[in-house]
């Protein structure tokens, strides 16, 4: 199928992401997921995302839905991540049957090449994963084919090049990353839309902080709509750029997706009144003060000790502007053990670093205190 169908599957914009399923003694609580689920189907709504490095999540949606409803009934999406232990090509092959067995499907109707960008985008074209996709839709085993992205602009550009059949993208937009230069949310969205890729939007939430955002920006916001929730805002707003197909919300409990299902059932976009609010948000976020990082890593070029400098400035910025240290914690660990960068503690203070910003960040000063701030000393 041509993206214009994709387009023309007319999917609700609202779609139910896997990776935070509820739990109850440290597994996946199926019982309220199957409750959860079927709120989501009653409501109308029919998108839902798992992975297999979603610990649980592909066997818990084989019970809660698979095993309950009919299979034309809804949209299935899963991924493969070919970085993830993977040796050989037949190694990240195996990652499909296990999703299918798992899920007990069939077949997937939305399959993604997980997390591509900086080092993992390699193995995918290594494994020749993209003839592998190909062969897989002509034997009907998936419907459509894709990627999720988590890198920069010019590097989506390369990869739409290589590989124009792409039929979708996965992307992390959110109100607060827009114009952020660490995440460039806006300049990956204007890539995907350059190419006429239909969009499905992740981390609307930015991982759970815009649901519990600063006290300014939650003030403004209940001003505005007094009988809206925080969470609204964020997903609403993804929800209504073009080339959207659906956004996906990881919702952990049947609370939440009451809240989500009050206002996306039936969703038809933001006045602009409603985009000025967010837009105030957005503003009000920017003034807490930050580390001017913009990620360009002409500090990583020349560290001796190859320190995750922007890494931990953005880790260090999410701190300073939502104020929960676990999340920014877990930030740090992705964006520089996770990037096989060094932390922060282990700085010489030699200076380079000072010598090749262009934003004359006071580096060795800001490091020493993300140290103390992640526990490193």
């Amino acid at each position: 199928m041509t993206k214009e169908s994709l387009f023309d599957m007319h999917l609700k914009k609202l779609g139910f992401g896997l990776m935070r399923l509820p739990r109850k003694d440290d597994v996946i609580d199926v019982e309220q997921v199957k409750t959860m689920v079927d709120r989501f189907m009653e409501a109308g709504f029919t998108y839902f995302d798992t992975a297999r490095v979603y610990n649980g999540s592909e066997d818990a949606i084989r019970q809660a839905l698979v095993e309950r409803y009919p299979r034309e009934s809804y949209q299935l999406a899963t991924k493969n991540a070919a970085w993830v232990g993977c040796d050989t090509r037949e190694d990240a092959v195996a990652q499909f049957e296990t999703s299918l067995r798992k899920t007990g499907a069939g077949y997937f109707d939305f399959y993604l090449l997980h997390n591509l960008g900086e080092t993992r985008t390699h193995f995918f074209d290594d494994f020749a994963l993209w003839d592998f996709v190909k062969e897989l839709k002509a034997s009907g085993k998936i419907r459509h084919y894709g990627f999720s992205f988590h890198s920069t602009p010019e590097e989506l550009e390369e990869i739409l090049r290589a590989h124009p059949d792409a039929e979708f993208i996965q992307l992390q937009i959110n109100y607060a990353d827009w114009d952020n230069p660490a995440v460039q949310s806006r300049g990956i969205y204007e890539v995907a839309r350059k190419y006429g890729k239909p969009i499905i939007v992740m981390e609307p939430l930015k991982g759970g902080l815009l649901a519990d955002p600063p006290q300014a920006v939650r003030e403004l916001l209940q001003a505005k709509a007094p009988t809206l929730s925080a969470a609204s805002w964020g997903i609403r707003f993804a929800a209504q750029l073009p080339g959207v197909l659906t956004v996906l919300s990881g919702m952990s409990s049947v609370e939440q997706m009451e809240d989500n299902l009050s206002y996306m059932r039936d969703f038809s976009g933001m006045t602009a009144d409603e985009l000025e609010t967010v837009e105030q948000a957005r503003a009000a976020l920017s003034r807490v003060p930050q580390i001017p990082c913009t990620s360009c890593d002409y500090c990583a070029k020349v560290c001796p000790m190859e320190i995750g400098i922007s890494g931990t400035f953005t880790a260090k910025n999410i701190y300073s502007r939502f104020g929960n240290l676990d999340f920014a914690k877990h930030q740090e660990g992705w964006l520089v053990g996770g990037h096989g960068r060094k932390k922060a503690v282990e700085c010489i203070r030699c200076g380079m670093c000072e010598d090749a910003c262009p934003q004359h960040i006071a580096i060795r000063k800001e490091l020493e205190d993300a140290a103390v701030l992640f526990g490193q000393k």
